[in-house]
């Protein structure tokens, strides 16, 4: 096996690490601070190409691999987490699945306005009442003479305010479950489409996040992505994606604590030495290098499946389950090494723990990881309800 970076690989990542010290941050702390949505940032990140990377370039992408695709996710993770979120949910979640399962048309009407940033897409899966079961989504999909009229309300979700397009996946015939959901595009202006934004969020505090409500939302029967039955495919094949682009970006998070660390022991004196002199110092910066680097090598296993074409779903919530749970632990020791100033904005480690922590729950838990885990071990699904004989 090659642990080596092509020419072309490390250059993708060099790139990337020099537009996110030069463009995310000089941002970050004041748009954290004031929770604010940067749309500038996020059509900068368009422009560069990192929105869409992997789409192919005649939908207006680059055409990158997987590999190529995690290098900047982890640079663009390691400066801020909420720019990370627009990368992975308009690259991974909206444009990865218009390209898999849409028709020509569609490709041709939304790839090239979400790769170049003009326009921003949403993922529309999560209800109130519905995060890791999929199957039971109580938005509505009914048929109708011209198309198809869709009411529900979707939550948690992702630039929801800021979206011209929404992936909304609605159930079309409860009594089927996952064999009756459909995907829809459906355009924000439309009628009966309204969001409203979350606020009082833990971290992520410069991403969108908002609740989206569908009022007898009328969209053609052009809007379908796949078709019924369908719906249940396209969630779970994005959701692999984004998994993917989450763990990665968790590695950006725990290279983030490493550097910080690191830079902070050499300056900060106790005792007439560098804090990097003390043993028990050294100790909690080798266990995030241990965990960055472990975390490293699982979402480059995942990439170089999915650029063969492989099956990876297991891989990838392997890299998933550890990259984010080691995220936070790694932002947890870099706190601890910065001690009281650890805890104040000054320094970027308390804005990573905060950001790291809703990484163990998006995309699914990490509890819904280990049962993923546990069904390609044994062969048995334990997301199934249980029968009682």
């Amino acid at each position: 096996m090659d642990f080596q970076l092509t020419d072309e690989q490390r250059l993708i990542s060099e790139t990337a690490r020099d537009f996110a010290d030069k463009e995310i941050f000089p941002r970050v702390r004041d748009n954290d601070r004031a929770c604010r949505f940067d749309r500038e940032l996020a059509s900068k990140l368009g422009e560069v190409g990192y929105l869409g990377a992997p789409v192919a370039e005649a939908y207006g992408g680059r055409g990158l691999d997987y590999i190529g695709y995690g290098l900047i996710v982890e640079q663009v993770g390691r400066a801020d987490s909420s720019a990370r979120t627009v990368v992975s949910v308009q690259t991974s979640l909206v444009a990865g699945s218009i390209e898999k399962w849409g028709t020509e048309e569609q490709k041709q009407k939304w790839l090239p306005r979400l790769c170049s940033g003009e326009a921003l897409g949403c993922f529309g899966l999560t209800e109130p009442d519905t995060g890791s079961d999929a199957a039971n989504l109580r938005t509505r999909a009914t048929k109708t003479d011209s198309g198809w009229s869709i009411s529900g309300q979707k939550m948690w979700i992702s630039l929801a305010n800021f979206s011209e397009v929404a992936l909304i996946f609605a159930q079309t015939d409860p009594e089927k479950k996952h064999r009756g959901l459909a995907c829809f595009l459906v355009p924000t202006d439309s009628e009966g489409f309204t969001t409203q934004e979350i606020h009082g969020k833990l971290g992520l505090r410069s991403s969108d996040t908002g609740e989206i409500s569908l009022d007898s939302v009328e969209v053609g029967d052009d809007a379908m992505l796949g078709e019924i039955g369908d719906g249940f495919k396209v969630a779970m094949s994005a959701l692999d994606n984004g998994r993917y682009s989450v763990a990665a970006g968790c590695v950006g998070i725990c290279e983030g604590c490493v550097e910080a660390s690191v830079a902070y022991s050499k300056e900060r004196k106790q005792f007439g030495v560098p804090l990097a002199r003390f043993q028990l110092v050294q100790e909690m910066i080798a266990d995030m290098i241990l965990k960055r680097d472990a975390s490293r090598m699982l979402v480059y296993r995942a990439g170089v499946l999915k650029d063969e074409g492989k099956p990876n779903t297991m891989e990838t919530s392997v890299a998933k389950l550890y990259a984010t749970e080691s995220a936070v632990e790694c932002a947890n020791l870099a706190i601890q090494v910065h001690g009281g100033a650890g805890y104040v904005d000054d320094y970027p480690v308390e804005r990573y723990l905060r950001d790291a922590r809703v990484t163990t729950l998006y995309e699914g838990t990490s509890q819904i990881q280990k049962l993923i885990i546990g069904r390609a071990a044994t062969g048995e699904n334990a997301m199934t309800p249980m029968v009682e004989s």
